[in-house]
C-alpha cells in the first residue's frame, strides 16, 4: 500500500491532518481538490468530500478512478450512541451500515442494500494495523452507522444502537465503504468522538466545542497508522 486516498467530510478535519504531513502539490477534479502529501515512502491523496452520503460516495469514486490508490481511509468525527464511548475516544469501524436505507416493504431488513447486504466489512489487513497502533486514546472497535441526518435525538440514537449494535453515528463512512466494496478497493473508517447522545447534554453544543480537538486526535492516530503500513 504505497498510494493511499484519505477522505475527510469537512475542511476543518482535513486541515488538522495537513499540519502533520509534508505537502507536495494539489490537483483539482471538478470541484474536488486532492492534496498530494508524503509520509515516509507513502504517497497520500487528501480530499474533502463534503457532508453527506452522496457527496462522500461521489468523492470516493472520483478518487478511485483518478488517483490509482491502493486503499482508502475515511477519518473524521462522529457522535457516540453507545455507553462507555466518550468524547475524544476513537472508533474503528469493523463494519459499516447505512441506518437510513429502507427497503423493508420488499421483505428486507432495515439497512439492507440490494447486492451489498446490511453491513460492509472493512479490510482485514487495515483493521489489523489499526489495532497495533500505540496511543493513549481509548480505542473501540465495532459498527459505525451512517445516515443523511445529524442525529440530535437520543431516542433515534438508541434505536440505531439497538438495531445495528452501532457504536457511533455519522454521515459518510458507510457510503464510502459501499463504493470501495463495489470497486474491490481495501478501506477502513476511523472516527473520533466529538459528541454523545448518551450523555445528558446538547450534543450540538458538544460537537461545536470538541470538533477541532477530536479532529486533532484522529489526525495523529492516522499518521501513526500510515507509519505502520509496509509495502
Amino acid at each position: 500500500m504505497n498510494r493511499i486516498g484519505i477522505i475527510f467530510a469537512m475542511r476543518k478535519e482535513l486541515d488538522e491532518f495537513l499540519k502533520l504531513v509534508e505537502f507536495k502539490d494539489e490537483n483539482r477534479i471538478y470541484d474536488l481538490v486532492f492534496y498530494s502529501c508524503v509520509i515516509n515512502d507513502k504517497k497520500l491523496f487528501l480530499v474533502e468530500s463534503g457532508v453527506g452520503k452522496v457527496n462522500a460516495a461521489r468523492c470516493t469514486q472520483v478518487l478511485i478512478d483518478n488517483m490509482n490508490v491502493d486503499a482508502v481511509i475515511n477519518i473524521g468525527v462522529a457522535g457516540s450512541i453507545s455507553e462507555g464511548i466518550n468524547v475524544g475516544d476513537i472508533v474503528i469501524g469493523e463494519k459499516l451500515v447505512q441506518h437510513d436505507f429502507d427497503v423493508t416493504p420488499f421483505d428486507h431488513e432495515k439497512g439492507y442494500i440490494p447486492n451489498v447486504g446490511i453491513y460492509v466489512n472493512s479490510d482485514k489487513k487495515l483493521l489489523s494495523l489499526c489495532k497495533k497502533v500505540k496511543t493513549d486514546v481509548k480505542i473501540h472497535k465495532g459498527v459505525i452507522a451512517s445516515g443523511d441526518i445529524f442525529c440530535n435525538d437520543k431516542k433515534m440514537g438508541l434505536k440505531i444502537n439497538s438495531k445495528f449494535n452501532a457504536l457511533c453515528v455519522e454521515m459518510e463512512g458507510a457510503s464510502i465503504a459501499q463504493v470501495c466494496y463495489l470497486c474491490n478497493k481495501p478501506f477502513v473508517v476511523i472516527r473520533s468522538i466529538s459528541d454523545s447522545l448518551i450523555e445528558n447534554v446538547d450534543n450540538k453544543i458538544t460537537y461545536k466545542e470538541f470538533v477541532i480537538e477530536s479532529s486533532k486526535v484522529v489526525a495523529k492516530y492516522l499518521k501513526d497508522l500510515i507509519l505502520s503500513i509496509k509495502k
